[in-house]
Order: C-alpha cells, then structure tokens, then sequence
C-alpha cells in the first residue's frame, strides 16, 4: 500500500508518551523489526498542533531513530513522518486504520 509523506515543518510537536518497544507478537514477546533494516521497533506517543488544531499519534520509530531521554512534555522534532491506511481481518472481523511510521525523532533546538 503506498504511503503518504506529512509534512511536519509548521506544526508544533511534544512527545506525549515515553517510547515503548513495539511487539510482533504479544504472546511470546517478540519484538517488531524493520524489515529493511533489522532495527527494533519502538512506538511513541506525539501530539502534534498546527493550524489551531492538535492530534495525538502513536508512531513507530526505529531504536536508531531514537535519541535517549525522550520524556512526556518534551519538545520534538519528527523526520520522515508518513502514513498508511491498513486493513485486516481478525477471527471474521474487518478493521480498518491508518498507522504513522517516522525515521527518527529529534529534540526540538
């Protein structure tokens, strides 16, 4: 499916929720990689505002697009942000979203 680029330029960002490592599997514990490459994967939670308007986005980074320290209230600065609608089906169930995948995150200057 293809992906959309978000431009993040104008908006304002802080990080809302600590990173977290992102699961492949709950149940046994396997950790998401990127398949490109290998990297774990991590999620983030970011409320981004622009125009009058905030959101909150959970994020799926790469460990090495991670800096330490990543704290709630911190301001943020989001490369590579893009998005992809997904669907499945689960035990005869649709559902259906759009899911956020960024190359890094950086403290704010």
């Amino acid at each position: 499916m293809p992906s959309f680029k978000i431009d993040t330029s104008t908006a304002v960002v802080f990080v809302a929720t600590a990173p977290e490592p992102k699961m492949a599997n709950k149940k046994t514990g396997e950790r998401a990689v990127d398949r490109e490459t290998n990297a774990s994967l991590s999620t983030v939670g970011l409320l981004v505002s622009d125009e009058g308007e905030g959101n909150l986005y959970q994020v799926t980074v790469p460990e090495t697009g991670l800096p330490e320290g990543l704290v709630p209230g911190m301001p943020v600065k989001v490369i590579g942000l893009k998005a992809r609608d997904w669907e499945n089906e689960f035990n005869g169930q649709k559902r259906h979203g759009i899911s956020f995948r960024a190359v890094a995150i950086t403290p704010a200057a």
